[in-house]
């Protein structure tokens, strides 16, 4: 087999040589847009491998795989049956493809097949654990008919066990010799089989020695492994799903009349005018017509500050309006909105972060055919040269299983595996188990202000300069509001030992602020044009008691306590911090001198933040992105490896790699760490598979380990690699709630 592209995983045998692919010509016609599942994809190689199959093929004009969604966007001339021929292209090089329905993404995102995978590991351990007590009366020097029976019984219960807990490996190892390829399973399922082939040859000839406990005992300790990195993907989910759930399906429609009706929002069309109640989010991109507001703009900005709305504002679907009805014209909906383009955003990124080639992709890709090669020398040299082929034919048995990558395929699986628990245990979550080694190799970082390096909550930062009666009044204003800066005036009043006051006939204007009447004084507590204060580069609300001058109440956010020795941390390793930020110049340019950073950005809108990921890739680095607003979300998918805080949105936990569980900073720093210590364990542990090889294959070669031993042996590397990967240097602190 000359020529052969080697995969780095199952699903990749069907990828396809990158000289016999030549793109199609397009032909000028309409377009479509069409996506396949791809249950069965696992790495960057799978990604090349189906893109190229789908760029071959006539009338494709561009393909992009998901490998986090596993799926394919392929963009084609629209033709009868185009859909059908290009999932058949798929199937014919060895690449499992569905049509995508809802029912078939349901399924690639449900566990069936970590639980498959266990219920295989169940079988082959408990077989393993049963032909070994077994073979110990052989080892013991049982011959004659006692020996045979123990023979016997193992090859009753290791068939069937073999059968069925091995097949992820058959069906893979099948799938990649029809499609003319080798992959790490076509070894694997040989050495299986060949063991369990001279084992009951022996049995059959009442043979000294059978090795049934090799193959299950390979079979068990490669599922294991194959579980190890199925636990590292399990957890990943689209963000760009979750974007799509803040999408407004209906719509209150004002007709010419005056009157409502309640439409579809496919039903909207540019003009019409729609009915916002408080609470609700505006379904399309419009203006204000009517009335007055307050509205959450973190899905633009990522600030949690409201901003005042009135006619003639332009809005952006998703927005969530907080105080006041609005009516809002219609001026883009459907793809045309903003809400979709972030959407887009997100998607674009997670594929592009999806070719991300790991440690182990790159270390097996060669390693398939130099088995074969080994194996199939020594077979040729014992039979040829020494005349007997039943003894050519265990030592090709004992090479194979010497060789089988066992340890290899545990050596990265294990690691990740004892530094996910490691790091759950200090309050991270690792979703992605590539992430941790790419983390580990970082060279810049990128952190969102507000919610990340603050905790999104106002605080009164002059409240020692306020007068207790000023603080008292306003406070009695904020009592009954749920606005940000009414809860922080509260707090700060509180936390004075202010004594509360009463106010009688309160009314909340809103975008304006409150008003009442305390004793026979009417208080005004809101913004500056309305209660008669000057604007201030800070964010700030006047208290205006009758015809006194007002009383400026200043606030800033709340910045995390564990930032500064975050931020420190990561400097002193070498690593520059660029604070990437849409909130306005001055908050930006005060936060970045106080963390003594040296680059900021200020009103960065979400496709500029992924630009200024993008651009930094451009440069070499590899960039470790932190947020977590809506705002954020591309951005997290465009990085090399992004982290969000448990309080983060949706969107961006799931576009994020890791996940901060107690919204502690400095749990990114420890991860750093951590991920750093993990990848020199993966290489350690790549040295000791490589120098295992190196030691062992002369000595199987020369004849002088037979299967069983080779069995044993290579289950001992495995082990050693498992210990090793426990090795992760000294454990951090538990992370406070």
């Amino acid at each position: 087999m000359t020529d052969a592209v080697l995969a780095a995983c199952p699903a990749c045998a069907a990828a396809p040589d990158a000289a016999s692919v030549a793109p199609a010509p397009i032909r000028p016609g309409p377009l479509r847009r069409i996506e396949i599942a791809l249950p069965a994809i696992h790495c960057a190689a799978c990604i090349t491998g189906v893109e190229r199959t789908l760029e071959a093929e006539p009338g494709v004009a561009a393909a992009r795989v998901n490998l986090t969604l596993k799926r394919a966007a392929v963009t084609v001339e629209d033709a009868p049956g185009v859909e059908d021929r290009l999932i058949a292209a798929l199937d014919a090089r060895g690449f499992e493809a569905h049509p995508l329905d809802s029912a078939a993404l349901e399924a690639t995102r449900s566990d069936a097949e970590g639980r498959d995978l266990l219920a295989r590991i169940g079988v082959a351990g408990f077989a393993s654990m049963n032909v070994m007590l077994l073979s110990v009366a052989v080892w013991a020097g049982a011959t004659g008919a006692t020996r045979d029976l123990m023979h016997w019984v193992s090859a009753a219960i290791a068939l069937p066990a073999v059968a069925f807990a091995a097949q992820p490996f058959f069906r893979n190892a099948y799938r990649a010799l029809r499609a003319r390829r080798l992959d790490m399973d076509v070894p694997i399922s040989t050495a299986i089989l060949m063991a369990l082939a001279v084992s009951l040859r022996e049995t059959v000839l009442s043979g000294p020695r059978a090795f049934f406990e090799a193959a299950v005992m390979l079979t068990f300790f490669l599922l294991v492994g194959r579980y190890l990195s199925h636990l590292t993907r399990a957890s990943a989910r689209s963000a760009a799903a979750e974007i799509a759930a803040l999408e407004v399906h209906m719509a209150e429609r004002i007709r010419a009349d005056g009157t409502r009706e309640t439409v579809p929002l496919d039903a909207v069309r540019a003009g019409d005018v729609l009915a916002v109640a408080p609470g609700a989010r505006v379904p399309v991109d419009g203006t204000v017509m009517a009335g007055r507001s307050e509205i959450d703009p973190s899905l633009l900005t990522g600030e949690t500050m409201p901003e005042p709305v009135a006619p003639g504002s332009t809005l952006r679907a998703g927005l969530l309006n907080l105080t006041g009805p609005l009516e809002v014209r219609a001026d883009a909906l459907g793809d045309d909105t903003l809400l979709r383009e972030i959407g887009r955003l997100v998607e674009t990124a997670e594929r592009s972060r999806g070719r991300y080639a790991s440690l182990a992709d790159r270390a097996s890709s060669a390693y398939a055919p130099i088995v074969y090669l080994t194996a199939t020398a020594a077979l040729l040299v014992w039979g040829v040269w020494g005349g007997d082929w039943r003894h050519a034919t265990n030592i090709a048995a004992a090479v194979l299983i010497i060789t089988c990558p066992c340890g290899l395929g545990l050596a990265v699986p294990a690691v990740l595996t004892a530094a996910s628990g490691r790091l759950f245990r200090q309050g991270v979550l690792l979703k992605d188990g590539e992430a941790l080694e790419k983390l580990a190799l970082v060279d810049a970082v990128v952190v969102d202000k507000t919610g990340t390096l603050t905790t999104g909550r106002p605080v009164l930062t002059n409240a020692d300069a306020i007068a207790p009666r000023d603080l008292a009044f306003a406070a009695a204003l904020a009592a009954g509001s749920s606005h940000p800066l009414s809860c922080a005036i509260t707090r700060a009043a509180t936390g004075r030992g202010v004594p509360p006051v009463n106010a009688a006939a309160v009314v909340e204007h809103p975008g304006l602020g409150s008003e009442g009447r305390i004793g026979q004084s009417v208080v005004r507590l809101g913004r500056a044009e309305w209660a008669g204060g000057t604007a201030l580069d800070v964010t700030a609300a006047w208290l205006r008691i009758d015809t006194a001058p007002p009383v400026a109440f200043r606030f800033e956010d709340e910045l995390r306590p564990e930032a500064p020795g975050t931020i420190a941390r990561l400097r002193a390793d070498g690593l520059p911090v660029t604070l990437l930020s849409g909130d306005s110049e001055t908050p930006v340019a005060a936060l970045a001198d106080r963390l003594g950073l040296d680059r900021a950005i200020s009103r960065a809108t979400p496709a500029e933040k992924v630009g200024e990921i993008q651009a930094l890739g451009a440069q070499g680095h590899r960039v470790l992105m932190i947020g977590d607003g809506l705002n954020d979300a591309a951005a997290l998918a465009a990085a090399h490896v992004s982290i969000s805080p448990a309080s983060a949105v949706d969107a961006s936990r799931s576009a994020a790699d890791l996940i901060i569980l107690g919204d502690r900073l400095d749990r990114a720093a420890d991860a750093l760490a951590l991920a750093r210590v993990a990848r020199r364990r993966i290489l350690e542990n790549f040295t000791f598979a490589f120098a295992y090889n190196v030691v062992s294959v002369p000595l199987a070669f020369a004849g002088l380990v037979t299967p069983l031993n080779a069995a044993i042996i290579m289950s001992t590397s495995s082990l050693i690699v498992a210990l090793n990967a426990l090795r992760l240097g000294p454990r951090q602190p538990a992370a406070r709630p």
